[in-house]
């Protein structure tokens, strides 16, 4: 087979002629990773918005599908899956109340606290949304093999973990 080149192949190959001083091993890597992320964001605007979801609904949304029945959290709890702001919480969870995706309860474990729990309706367009990523998500790896996703996916696993605070 014969070997292809991409966009990062030719500014590698120029960078290489013109600084042959520098290594652009982590270019080749990171330089394919960006390019990778804005297909991979593109793919997700469309699976959200045919599901009729901002991205920030679907995290929230995703975060308390992912909870399993009965679909609650507190928003303490979302805070820590969606790593924003206490404030941009209580505003996220207000648009999603209105739009009858999400309810607010009163915790019955703590008469102070609230929870917030998905209705039927948010479960509804959720798990559409969900769909319609795996999907996309699938049409972009289709290029490589199970065995290669495995082995891309593990190698990525061990990059993050010096990112990531698990």
């Amino acid at each position: 087979m014969a070997e292809t080149h991409d966009e990062v192949d030719r500014i590698v190959t120029a960078w290489q002629r013109e600084r042959p001083d520098l290594s652009f091993t982590p270019l080749q890597v990171l330089s394919r990773i960006g390019r990778l992320s804005r297909h991979l964001e593109r793919a997700r605007r469309s699976a959200f918005t045919r599901s009729k979801l901002e991205s920030w609904e679907f995290d929230v949304l995703s975060a308390l599908r992912r909870a399993g029945e009965p679909f609650t959290l507190s928003p303490k709890q979302l805070l820590t899956q969606t790593l924003v702001s206490s404030g941009t919480m209580t505003n996220r969870i207000d648009r999603l109340v209105s739009r009858g995706l999400v309810e607010r309860r009163t915790d019955p474990n703590d008469g102070r606290g609230i929870l917030v729990v998905m209705t039927p309706t948010g479960q509804a367009q959720v798990d559409a949304a969900i769909t319609r990523l795996v999907d996309a998500e699938a049409e972009l790896l289709a290029g490589l093999s199970i065995d290669d996703q495995r082995t891309l996916a593990g190698l990525l696993r061990r990059l993050m973990l010096d990112f990531d605070e698990v």
